[in-house]
């Protein structure tokens, strides 16, 4: 019986790292942070939680009372059904389980926790150390976030002595580079495309790198300082990401900028954040970071929340409307931007293909860094000339059937989404689909956004199509105070469902937008 029993809770221990793909895969989804890993639990797998949570008990019940044939009939079942689940989960993910370094020491220490409990429930079978390590065994097993949340647990430590030495090593490389001008960029929104716009521009006068995708995180600059930092670099432009109060000073703790741009301030992040006027201060920790420097940092004046809240200081200098690096004759088309970009007094006419009122500024303020600088004139012409959309920001491209798609996946925001949706809707003679989730992170604001959202969506779409039963109801409730035809409303669940209602419809009269691709920890 013994060994019936070991059999049975070793194959519950392979069960259990089959179960944990998708702890793992939630827990980096969420950043690796207890505390949102947990709100999805409670958001999206209380069921599962449940019926684990009763397993564990009804197997937890046979093990202590002889009864080893259940108990391996129940591991068998249970193995049988993880593995099917665990296929499943891998095919129809948006975003897979990324096998970091980090994820494979989480995966080597659950399997000798689970190794460790498995040998003490054999060798002291029938003493108390052996039913302890049985019942401990199962529960890790059986109730895979309890797995999760133990082996983060137990790995902390190391992480946190992994992660500080590679933040010492980046600011020792940094520190060696003592030419090297570092400009940081944060902002609610346009941080990511002004980055790649400024790296552009700057390109035509200096060797530059700049942090690559979103790699906004401490972890993500430190990443890109070893790996693509060269002693022939002269500027390094450094994207600034936050959700709390304090994350952009303990990037620029690393970084060290000697300029800033801080492209805007709006309702992001407001789960975390709180208040506008928490984004607002963590924003303008750049502004501080540069400030001991002695350096410049601008400041969009045409964000609201700047304006309204932009104290007086002479390292901050802004760009926008009013001000002497500014954007006139704006002329927005399905084709591009065309706008008379003033930089200080000169002004001349620049075209891009960038799409949507919202790049016009993300090219200023790249512009006006860029001349600061001491870029010409005619270098910055040039380079706006031949920007490139960023990957997943209103990339427009061929699609289906001869359709177009206006690829907007990447992250959302208020004010972005609905210029999105503004750009779809200035593709005349053309039928509009848009495919959407909504918006995420708003806090107590996140029902009045996607409710906007929802509303701009019917004066500009032909076709709607919201993705998640839940996450679409305050879309819904907007459509449905309109006139919008209900018949071209369609509520999906998952983004291959979505993909497979709008396919037979689209042709070359069609044009499609995705609208903030969420990855699986949002979906429902």
């Amino acid at each position: 019986m013994p060994y019936i029993t070991f059999i049975a809770l070793s194959l519950l221990a392979a069960s259990g790292m089959f179960s944990l793909y998708r702890q793992l895969q939630m827990l980096q989804q969420n950043s690796y942070f207890l505390s949102r890993y947990f709100k999805w639990i409670n958001k999206s797998y209380t069921i599962e939680l449940a019926i684990s949570a009763i397993l564990y008990c009804a197997i937890t019940f046979f093990v202590l009372n002889g009864k080893a044939w259940f108990s391996l009939i129940a591991a068998v079942l249970l193995l049988a059904v993880r593995i099917v689940l665990n296929i499943k989960t891998h095919k129809k993910s948006i975003k897979k389980l990324v096998f970091t370094a980090r994820i494979k020491r989480l995966y080597v220490t659950a399997i000798l926790l689970l190794g460790v409990f498995l040998f003490g429930s054999i060798y002291s079978f029938y003493t108390v150390f052996g039913e302890v390590s049985r019942v401990l065994c199962i529960a890790l097993s059986v109730v895979s976030p309890l797995l999760a949340v133990v082996i983060w647990l137990i790995t902390y430590p190391i992480e946190k002595a992994v992660s500080q030495w590679y933040i010492n090593d980046a600011k020792r490389i940094l520190k060696a580079h003592k030419n090297l001008t570092v400009i940081g960029i944060t902002g609610s929104y346009g941080k990511t495309t002004t980055k790649f716009i400024l790296n552009r521009i700057l390109s035509e006068k200096f060797n530059t790198v700049c942090t690559p995708q979103s790699f906004n995180t401490p972890m993500g600059v430190v990443r890109t300082v070893r790996t693509q930092l060269k002693p022939q670099t002269q500027v390094f432009v450094c994207e600034m990401g936050a959700k709390n109060v304090g994350d952009i000073k303990e990037v620029c703790d690393i970084a060290n900028p000697d300029y800033g741009i801080i492209t805007s301030v709006g309702e992001q992040h407001l789960d975390t954040f709180k208040s506008v006027d928490n984004v607002f201060k963590t924003k303008f920790e750049l502004a501080d970071a540069v400030a001991q420097k002695g350096g410049i940092t601008l400041a969009n004046l045409d964000s609201e929340a700047i304006k309204s809240r932009q104290d007086k200081r002479d390292d901050v200098m802004c760009f926008g409307d009013g001000t002497k690096y500014s954007a006139k004759n704006i002329t927005c088309s399905e084709e591009g931007t065309t706008f008379d970009l003033c930089l200080d007094g000169v002004c001349f006419t620049v075209s891009t293909r960038l799409l949507g009122l919202h790049s016009v500024s993300d090219i200023l303020a790249a512009a006006a860094m860029a001349h600061i600088l001491g870029v010409s004139e005619n270098d910055i012409k040039f380079a706006i000339g031949s920007l490139k959309p960023t990957e997943h920001r209103l990339e427009l491209k061929p699609y289906l059937n001869g359709s177009s798609l206006i690829d907007d996946a990447y992250n959302s925001n208020p004010e972005g989404c609905l210029e999105a949706v503004r750009v779809l809707g200035s593709f005349e003679g053309k039928r509009k689909f848009l495919v959407t989730p909504g918006l995420i992170e708003l806090g107590s604001r996140e029902y009045d956004c996607n409710y906007a959202l929802g509303l701009e969506a019917t004066r500009h779409c032909d076709v709607i199509i919201l993705v998640g039963q839940n996450r679409s109801k305050p879309m819904m409730d907007a459509i449905n105070t309109t006139d919008f035809p209900k018949d071209n409303v369609y509520v999906v669940s998952s983004f291959k469902e979505a993909t497979e209602i709008y396919t037979p419809m689209l042709n070359k009269d069609s044009v499609i937008l995705w609208e903030n691709d969420l990855p699986d920890n949002y979906l429902n």
